[in-house]
């Protein structure tokens, strides 16, 4: 049973959240040739002052 985590940056639409899923689940099925009842899909959305790359968070990095 595949199972995925996606981690991102919060602040997508839940349409957005909901289409990942979809990508992701079929994208997942088709790769591993399993059924799409078996994917496990968990997205995590992370707040931008929390999520850090050389020491710089994504809220800092979209101030400029």
């Amino acid at each position: 049973m595949p199972f995925v985590q996606v981690s991102l940056a919060a602040g997508r639409t839940p349409e957005q959240i909901r289409a990942l899923i979809s990508e992701v689940t079929a994208a997942v099925a088709r790769a591993v040739d399993a059924p799409v009842s078996n994917v496990r899909v968990v997205v995590t959305e992370v707040q931008p002052s929390h999520w850090a790359a050389g020491d710089v968070t994504l809220e800092e990095r979209a101030r400029g």
